[in-house]
């Protein structure tokens, strides 16, 4: 069953809006309006102004990426078959952002997020990437910071390829290409985990839960780095199939993983076991004192598996993991901590490509010698000060699976339109979410047309068919 998603109803002014800002990009003209509204009043999007506001220096960073993390889990979001009370509890003591886009597979997504680069630039085959890539741990790491990545890795290369991309410390599942080196092993019980050069022990691993692992080396490397800036990729690999037990769960003791079942029963405690080692790190930055210079951020890399269905503002869902669809690429993203105003809400666009540029911004790194990036700094939102917010987000989706999907599709869109290179598709997808309806060009409105022509403009900027 299909559901439909709620969102506002599509005005005129919305519309004119978006031209504006188009406009604003594509010829040079500024725009300023900033489009936060505070959660009390989530609808009236309006300029707030927090008088006093004072950014800290030298912040510390935590990235908590989940795997098929769709933005309907979350129920700060509206989700309302999970429970998930530590990311909630971000968004009361930070900002949420409704309109966060990855891509729609984990491999894309964290390739975009890592080197702030569209896929063309920085892709060429599934789960690995080029060791000479500058990611943000590189970003982090020559800006002084102390580097640690935790959780799934799929980014090839073992322990030379994990420190040429910035990581000093790690603790990992997956960290060679998961379909030539048959190493990947489970990544929940009996976890198979390469740590600081090589893998645990089967004696150490046995009979234990993996995320139990990589948050516990969170909190271990935030606690020993106390005195130093840090920055932790930390990427649970839960919520990903095979769906099984918990140690929460009282079928955890006698569940056999080389089994590989996969059963979506345990798909809400793989959901709550995620949401409280969450609330485990904001517990250990809590008690060191470090929340006003520790920003602490949730996000998701794709959407949810398609076996699941979840209610959504009174609306049955379909996971979109795989589609260009709305519900494949809409993750969830909240970001608190280090002096962000609580209880925001950002309706802005936010691209994976962004991270970079905004944490390259707020670190002051040097990236002149980085490859072309594509984001948009979203740093001053985070605090409220002037800025311009990015009127569309490109996406370039090649994912080149060893499992056959190597489909090529690119597209523009905002918040409510959608254009596809190659086809020329053009959807409303506020209205049409499942993209089962174009719009055609003898039914556009004058509006439409405009925003068509747009879209058409910044595609053109980019290349029609793989890099070779």
């Amino acid at each position: 069953m299909k559901g439909v998603m709620n969102l506002p109803k599509l005005t005129s002014r919305n519309l004119l809006m978006t031209c504006t800002l188009f406009g604003g990009l594509l010829f040079g003209t500024s725009c300023k309006k900033t489009e936060f509204a505070p959660v009390s009043t989530a609808s009236d999007a309006g300029e707030i102004n927090i008088a006093g506001t004072k950014i800290p220096a030298g912040t510390n960073v935590v990235v908590i990426l989940g795997d098929d993390w769709g933005y309907e889990l979350i129920t700060a979001n509206g989700g309302q078959s999970y429970s998930t009370p530590n990311i909630d509890k971000l968004a009361q003591d930070g900002m949420r952002f409704t309109q966060c886009h990855g891509s729609p597979l984990c491999s894309p997504a964290r390739f975009t997020l890592l080197t702030g680069k569209y896929n063309f630039r920085n892709y060429t085959n599934w789960g690995v990437m080029d060791p000479t890539e500058k990611t943000l741990g590189t970003l982090f790491k020559s800006a002084g910071y102390k580097t640690c990545a935790t959780g799934k890795w799929q980014l090839d290369g073992g322990d030379a390829s994990i420190k040429s991309l910035g990581f000093d410390k790690y603790c990992l599942w997956n960290a060679y290409e998961i379909y030539t080196s048959g190493s990947q092993g489970s990544s929940y019980k009996n976890p198979t985990i390469y740590q600081d050069g090589g893998y645990l022990p089967s004696s150490e691993t046995n009979g234990k839960y993996g995320e139990d692992f990589y948050s516990k080396y969170v909190t271990d490397f935030i606690d020993s780095n106390k005195n130093n800036n840090f920055f932790v990729y930390y990427a649970p690999p839960s919520v990903h199939t095979p769906f099984g037990p918990t140690p929460d769960d009282p079928e955890f003791a006698t569940w056999d993983p080389k089994a590989r079942i996969s059963d979506p029963k345990f798909f809400p405690s793989m959901v709550s076991y995620v949401d409280k080692k969450v609330g485990e790190i904001v517990a250990k930055v809590k008690s060191l004192g470090l929340s006003d210079k520790t920003m602490i951020i949730f996000t998701g890399d794709n959407g949810t598996p398609t076996e699941i269905y979840s209610m959504f503002n009174g609306q049955l869902v379909q996971g979109g993991k795989s589609s260009t669809t709305t519900w494949g690429t809409h993750v969830p993203l909240m970001i608190a901590g280090a002096g962000i105003p609580k209880g925001t809400v950002n309706n802005n666009l936010i691209s994976f490509t962004d991270f970079m540029t905004t944490f390259q911004e707020m670190t002051g790194a040097d990236v002149s010698t980085y490859d072309t990036l594509d984001g948009v700094s979203f740093y001053k939102q985070l605090y409220q000060q002037p800025y311009t917010p990015r009127p569309w987000i490109y996406d370039y989706y090649h994912p080149l699976t060893n499992s056959g999907n190597t489909s090529l599709r690119m597209w523009v869109q905002d918040s409510t339109y959608k254009l596809y290179g190659l086809t020329d598709k053009f959807y409303n997808i506020a209205a049409d979410p499942y993209e089962q309806s174009k719009i055609k060009k003898g039914a556009m409105t004058p509006e439409e047309k405009q925003i068509y022509k747009n879209f058409q403009k910044v595609l053109a900027q980019y290349p029609e068919y793989p890099a070779p």
